[in-house]
């Protein structure tokens, strides 16, 4: 059984693709059922996911399906996809059960892939405003990733080529607030912006080093810089 907020998120999202033939952006899930926060929209989106009732297209913001309806809808939908199917295109909701995706969890051993929150560009020039929100997800195979929580970022910028990481590529952050010197870090920076480089922590303050000449080191006091990650993957389309 679903929660109201989850009911009524579930009838807006099916209404806007109804309407519009696109999904609604989470600003406006956020405005359609109440909420104050981004962050309340993905927990309801993460839970109907997992229940078996949408679908997200985790290589694509804004793109999701309705796969299923609650039971006391599934009737009266059941006409409207049957007219649709005539019309000559797929409808979109489609009855049966799913199983559930945890996002976030570990799979179990026999499972190809698990899914990692893409947050959105990171700067690995200049800093940028720290991102909070996942924009979407990424499938990794699960015997490619380390153990941990992770999440994902795409690379904007140049300051680390000689690292190999290019502008455009897609890095697998290990969330935690410890580094080693030496190692490739998500670096917030008086907790308004954040950047992609290697770091050196020199006595009280914490030098972020780009991997390319043309770009400086900036260095910090450390109480102004807080480790948000270290780089353990990187991903490149071609």
């Amino acid at each position: 059984m679903l929660t109201r907020k989850q009911r009524h998120l579930l009838l807006f999202i099916d209404g806007r693709l109804r309407e519009t033939g696109i999904a609604p952006s989470f600003d406006e899930m956020r405005e359609g059922v109440g909420l104050r926060s981004k962050s309340g929209i993905h927990r309801l989106v993460q839970s109907l996911e997992e229940r078996g009732f949408i679908r997200r297209h985790h290589h694509r913001a804004r793109a999701l399906d309705v796969l299923r309806l609650p039971d006391d809808m599934a009737a009266r939908a059941a006409p409207a996809a049957a007219e649709a199917e005539g019309r000559g295109f797929a409808p979109t909701i489609i009855q049966g059960d799913f199983a559930p995706r945890i996002a976030g969890a570990r799979p179990s051993s026999d499972a190809p892939a698990m899914q990692v929150p893409l947050y959105g560009r990171i700067a690995a020039g200049l800093p940028i405003e720290a991102l909070r929100d996942p924009a979407a997800y990424i499938d990794i195979p699960t015997a490619q990733l380390p153990l941990g929580e992770h999440y994902a970022l795409e690379v904007a910028g140049d300051s680390m080529i000689d690292a190999g990481i290019l502008d455009g590529d897609t890095v697998i952050i290990r969330r935690g607030d410890i580094a080693e010197n030496g190692q490739i870090v998500v670096a917030l920076i008086d907790d308004a912006e954040v950047t992609l480089k290697r770091l050196r922590r020199r006595g009280n303050s914490v030098a972020l080093e780009p991997a390319n000449p043309k770009h400086e080191t900036r260095i910090f006091p450390a109480e102004r810089v807080k480790i948000q990650g270290r780089l353990t993957m990187l991903y490149r389309r071609y």
